[in-house]
């Protein structure tokens, strides 16, 4: 017999699709969120929207504030530099030790997941390219073998995929990030880390200031 897996709760699953449609940009930062609505949609009582609306609380992606409502998480351009300090940190500690210890197996998975990228650029797909932009930035995490970087990174990483998605829906900002995992892979693959990480370092640094220039709210700092 195979391993038990448990079935997910009514809660697991109303939390999933709540996820994906915040992540995804279905709904816009800082929209109210309401129970009833989502229960409505989603086809259970408002028990297991809420219990999968307190889950999302703890990942950052909705802001519950008594007597005023649920919201979709909002980020000012200084958190958005503060999310983009705490990635550097933990992408680049994974891929020093991925260098260290293989720098060519490294190099490989990521060739593959840029040839998906290139071919949802091709496509005009970009919900395709903000999946193969996660999948590469994970990548690196999980040959890093750390588990409890993995798990610093899984704290921030739907937020981190929220910001990304919205950015992603320009073309030319990712036709430039994709030149930019390029140019990563193919120091990688030469095993310089020292300009690997430099090369990384400059990316992620483009998110908060991409975000800061395209999708800060009015007033927000």
């Amino acid at each position: 017999m195979g391993a038990f897996t448990r079935p997910q709760s009514l809660a697991d699953q109303a939390a999933h699709r709540i996820r994906l449609r915040i992540v995804r940009g279905e709904f816009e930062l800082g929209e109210a969120l309401s129970e009833t609505s989502l229960a409505a949609e989603l086809g259970v009582s408002k028990t297991p929207v809420r219990e999968a609306l307190l889950r999302l609380r703890t990942e950052g992606l909705v802001d519950i504030q008594p007597q005023r409502g649920t919201f979709v998480f909002q980020v000012g351009a200084e958190e958005a530099h503060v999310l983009s300090e705490f990635r550097d940190v933990l992408e680049a500690a994974a891929l020093r030790t991925a260098m260290r210890r293989k720098a060519p197996c490294l190099a490989a998975a990521l060739t593959t997941i840029a040839a998906d990228m290139n071919a949802a650029i091709a496509g005009g797909d970009a919900g395709r390219y903000r999946e193969c932009d996660d999948a590469f930035h994970r990548c690196i995490i999980d040959h890093g073998q750390n588990p409890y970087l993995a798990a610093a990174y899984d704290k921030i990483a739907f937020r981190v995929q929220a910001l990304r998605n919205r950015l992603s829906r320009d073309a030319t900002l990712n036709a430039r990030s994709f030149e930019e995992h390029q140019q990563l892979i193919r120091l990688i693959g030469q095993g310089h880390t020292a300009k690997a990480l430099v090369a990384l370092r400059k990316h992620i640094a483009r998110t908060p200031e991409d975000y800061a220039e395209r999708l800060t709210p009015a007033g927000q700092v």
